[in-house]
């Protein structure tokens, strides 16, 4: 008689961690098992735009004025913008990092939810820090002044999103108010409290919108690479007909752009495999198998059902 053949988990299973565990690690745990354990209800639903699910944004610093990143027939361009900072013109960078993808999905959440162009961002830095899950003290990555750098970055740069076809062609804010840096990230007088979203892609929101687990987005903050797999996860796991094979070529061509020098590769196959394990622990209807040479993609209900949730 034939021995039955062994299962393979739908998740990656991590290495034995040696050591304690950190903080992250135990946030990350903790969604995980809330998200397994109660539905979603209607405020943890959260979208962005379809295309952004398939390319993102940089991840790191880009040097220079242009960004483009493409993954089958779906791209993403990304160009520099200029903004008035109350003195004049000043060329800002193109917006990079978890950041801005945390407050595009926001800003789009609240937009497509109300079916509106206007769309508030609280009262202060502070409290729009906080409606993003992020610290409104200490280190970089939830400091006023990346707050303040990367939304600039995002309300100054043209986008360009591609898909079989059909281009959109503008930029995501239509008018944003800038604010000057202060010590006092609570001065009113200084935060723009609105944000206007262009019609062109308020538009493409409303018709494309991914619906997204705001749970999971908050939980994977950390990482925009692990942001960037979740997404592309919800976007195409409950499209997947039958079982699909992806290559580690096409997944370093869709992201590992960032990922340059001699040991490009290896070091992309690490980091994607540690961001596909958070991403798929706050995913857990993802089915996802690593095979010989690539990735499996199995058919895979959708984090959100956006049909039953309406």
């Amino acid at each position: 008689m034939a021995k039955p053949s062994a299962t393979v988990p739908n998740v990656i299973p991590a290495k034995p961690k040696e050591g304690p565990t950190t903080r992250r690690e135990l946030k990350l745990i903790k969604a995980s098992t809330l998200i397994a354990t109660e539905l979603a209800a209607g405020e943890d639903m959260a979208f962005t735009h379809a295309v952004l699910c398939q390319v993102g944004l940089p991840r790191s610093k880009v040097d220079g004025e242009r960004f483009m990143r493409q993954s089958g027939t779906a791209w993403v361009s990304v160009q520099a913008g200029v903004l008035d900072e109350g003195k004049g013109p000043v060329l800002q960078p193109i917006p990079y990092g978890a950041m801005p993808r945390l407050a595009l999905a926001w800003v789009s959440t609240y937009a497509k939810r109300h079916n509106t162009r206007e769309v508030p961002i609280g009262e202060s830095a502070s409290e729009f820090l906080e409606l993003l899950g992020q610290p409104t003290t200490g280190g970089p990555r939830g400091s006023y002044t990346t707050l303040r750098r990367q939304m600039h970055a995002l309300a100054a740069c043209r986008l360009q999103l591609g898909y079989k076809g059909r281009t959109y062609n503008g930029q995501p804010v239509e008018q944003f108010d800038a604010w000057v840096a202060n010590r006092d990230s609570n001065q009113k007088a200084l935060w723009p409290g609105i944000m206007l979203l262009s019609a062109g892609y308020h538009q493409e929101l409303i018709e494309n919108g991914v619906p997204l687990d705001n749970r999971a987005l908050l939980a994977l903050k950390g990482s925009a690479l692990a942001l960037d797999v979740y997404t592309w996860l919800a976007h195409r796991l409950h499209r997947v007909d039958g079982r699909q094979l992806l290559h580690w070529k096409s997944l370093r061509e869709q992201f590992a752009q960032e990922y340059q020098g001699k040991d490009a590769d290896k070091d992309f196959k690490k980091r994607f495999l540690l961001a596909l394990r958070d991403a798929l622990a706050v995913y857990p209807q993802a089915k996802v198998k690593q095979v010989t040479g690539g990735l499996l993609l199995l058919p895979s209900e959708p984090p959100i059902n956006y049909k039953k949730l309406r």
